[in-house]
């Protein structure tokens, strides 16, 4: 493999919606450009790209695979990114690793919900942006409409630079826009006017060349071309390309383009301008910098083990020195840099800024992790990715294997980070999160590939809270004695509502646990988890003060277990405020079980209620299903806050719902849309359950209970 520099490395990211074609886009690529013997296949399970198991047994991307190819002086790193939303932390990883996203769409299905989707996330990573067209050998298309929607959806900018000689079983090739032959007539599609779109989407980039355009009218060809990859990262240009990938028809063209009109890493300033935590004014992209690289992707492969693959900043990486991780201030040395063609090595002895590398074994890399050579250098911003929200309770089928699943789930969320694995300790749980039902069946297949686990799942138990609504007071008196040390201990305390809108300690004591409400108050402690105050108001040492903490133990575990239903409290003080002790029998012991007995005393006094998780909804879908949406939100205690209208006859929704009514909303949507709708959740507040709905829960409570005695 010959050396790049940074001026002559390009990387970029094929993204879109679900069978637009992107994996069998790059295959053709490598093909075309040499790279592998060849032509891959996905339905025949030969693709260099999607080599998992999972991907061959789906017939689809999983994960984002690394791949590249030397062509015209160019190296291009080229990052095949999943097109089903249910694996959009995998798509967000390859975005966050490159200057271009290319991003496929099928000439028969047209724009998609994930189109559009992919479009504006490529729009707030500020990369530049291209489109293909593919499958254009297919039957049944209006390519003059399909132009038309595209420049309606994503604006003016979107214009052809090759335009297609025939569509479906006629297509058998393309002719420049820019420069157009004089011996071909293209019926679908004025090239001249094309053309003077094309022209003016340049110049618009630049001053200069506007001037020249309004005064001489035209440039060469060599400017233009020369001028498009400022044109096409400042947004004003977004070419489209066409082609048909399963015949390489077009993928010269293509290959041609990518190498010659997208930005290298030294231009892309930008996306530069959005890399660090804090503002830096010394950073630059150029191989003669600082070494700084990013963790964007890993994997934890029982053969190979961890692998971190790196996107380089600035600088040039070796072997010659230890890298440093800014998170975790830990030095590790590298043995191997290796570039990767799938699941393919190569080892280099250097890379470059711009450069996509990986390394092997080293221990402590998580996405989204600086490393450098040097520890003053500034962090880079963390990377961000959809809260997983599908939630399933998990546990093994085969007794036993508890320890083990949950490591092995541990890894998998390290390297996938819109996964997440908990324990609930309020339901004693474990629960694995993922984006959806799709998501989360790929990774019970990863737990039994990886690591021959079988598991049971079924739908969590939602994470109900319970409160106050008034004031109250109560006593406990623990009195027991049966024969030598007895056990004794005596507590008074009231107890109050907290306001949800104090956060802090030093807000809990300017608001609320002060000496004008509590006059004689010795210490407040606040657990802003719980938003629960414990206030320790004794006067003349009614209970000694080694017995105090014994005491707020008690209460605390009655905020973790519940006292009507099994859930947590929350938003609630407890003042205590007198009591009795014993010389011989009290103890820590038994002041933890007056005060425990006290609590749950005061909390049934002081209208006790149920809280249910409200979250926000987003849904995305096409507008002929406006209704049907919107009806099925109302039978789900919905409440719609705003809609939007997008081009392409796309709505987005946003509602706030309550979480125990989504938990087959996956299916539910897809079902509704025919499979081209999509949404995403975000916790927002806690709110009171309906009274009616409260009654059958706590009913469903204490048949429950009942069961276990």
């Amino acid at each position: 493999m010959l050396h790049y520099h940074t001026d002559n490395i390009r990387t970029i990211a094929l993204v879109g919606h679900r069978a637009a074609g992107k994996t069998s886009l790059v295959e053709a690529i490598l093909h075309k450009g040499h790279a592998v013997e060849r032509l891959g296949s996905v339905d025949e399970e030969t693709s260099i790209s999607d080599y998992e198991e999972e991907e061959h047994r789906h017939h689809f991307s999983i994960d984002t695979s690394i791949l590249h190819v030397e062509h015209a002086g160019k190296m291009l790193h080229l990052l095949d990114a999943p097109g089903y939303p249910d694996f959009v932390g995998a798509t967000m990883e390859a975005l966050n690793a490159v200057e271009t996203a290319v991003i496929v769409i099928s000439a028969t299905n047209g724009i998609e919900v994930n189109t559009v989707r992919m479009f504006d996330e490529a729009g707030k990573h500020h990369l530049a942006r291209i489109m293909v067209i593919n499958k254009l050998d297919s039957d049944n298309i209006d390519f003059p409409l399909l132009i038309k929607q595209i420049q309606q959806v994503f604006g003016k900018g979107c214009i052809l630079l090759d335009a297609p000689i025939g569509v479906g079983n006629q297509f058998q090739g393309l002719v420049s826009v820019l420069d157009p032959p004089t011996d071909i007539s293209i019926d679908t599609i004025d090239l001249v006017s094309m053309r003077n779109q094309l022209i003016e989407a340049i110049v618009e980039s630049d001053e200069r060349l506007l001037e020249r355009y309004l005064e001489e009218g035209d440039f060469s060809t060599e400017e233009l071309v020369a001028a498009m990859p400022y044109a096409i990262s400042s947004g004003t240009l977004i070419p489209i390309f066409c082609c048909a990938a399963k015949k390489e028809l077009g993928i010269d063209e293509l290959l041609d383009a990518l190498s010659r009109i997208t930005p290298s890493p030294e231009f892309a300033r930008m996306r530069q301008e959005t890399l660090f935590s804090e503002q830096t004014n010394n950073f630059e992209a150029t191989e003669t910098s600082e070494f700084i690289g990013q963790v964007f992707k890993t994997i934890n492969d029982r053969y190979v083990g961890n692998l971190a693959f790196i996107r380089i900043l600035s600088g040039k990486m070796d072997l010659t020195q230890p890298i440093i991780n800014l998170r975790t201030g830990k030095t590790s040395r590298i043995n191997h840099l290796l570039m990767m063609q799938g699941k393919q090595q190569q080892t280099v002895i250097e890379a470059f800024a711009g450069d996509i590398v990986a390394v092997a074994k080293v221990e402590g890399l998580h996405i989204g992790d600086t490393i450098c050579y040097h520890s003053h250098v500034p962090k880079l911003r963390d990377l961000e990715f959809p809260k997983p929200m599908f939630g399933l309770a998990i546990e093994p089928k085969s007794r036993g294997d508890e320890q083990k699943i949950s490591q092995s789930l541990t890894k998998i969320a390290e390297e996938d980070p819109t996964f997440k694995v908990t324990h609930d300790p309020q339901t004693h749980e474990l629960l694995i999160t993922g984006v959806s039902q799709l998501h989360l069946d790929v990774i019970q297949h990863r737990l039994k590939s990886r690591y021959d686990l079988e598991v049971i799942t079924r739908e969590p138990k939602i994470p109900y809270r319970e409160t106050i609504l008034k004031a109250s007071n109560s006593e406990y008196r623990h009195k027991k004695q049966s024969g030598g040390r007895g056990q004794f201990g005596e507590v008074h305390m009231r107890i109050y509502p907290l306001s949800r809108d104090i956060r802090t300690q030093e807000q809990l004591e300017e608001e609320f646990a002060n000496k004008s409400r509590f006059e004689k108050m010795r210490s407040v402690h606040y657990d802003p988890e719980l938003n629960f105050a414990f206030i320790d108001h004794i006067v003349g040492g009614s209970i000694p003060n080694q017995f105090i903490p014994a005491v707020e133990k008690g209460c605390r575990e009655i905020m973790v277990s519940g006292a009507i239903a099994g859930f947590r409290l929350q938003d609630i003080a407890v003042e205590v405020h007198m009591g009795k002790s014993h010389p011989v029998d009290s103890s820590e012991a038994a002041f933890k079980i007056a005060g425990r007995q006290a609590f749950r005393k005061a909390i049934l006094a002081a209208q006790p209620l149920l809280l249910e998780p409200i979250v926000h909804l987003e849904v995305i879908f096409p507008s002929r299903y406006m209704g049907t949406i919107v009806a099925d939100l109302n039978t789900k205690r919905g409440r719609v806050e705003n809609q939007e209208t997008r081009p392409g006859e796309m709505v987005i929704i946003y509602a706030e719902v309550p979480l125990s009514e989504l938990t087959k909303y996956p299916a539910q949507l897809g079902s509704i849309t025919q499979g081209q709708g999509s949404f995403q959740l975000e916790f927002s507040r806690y709110d009171q359950v309906p009274s009616n709905l409260q009654q059958q829960l706590l009913s469903k409570f204490k048949m429950a209970e009942h069961d276990e005695e």
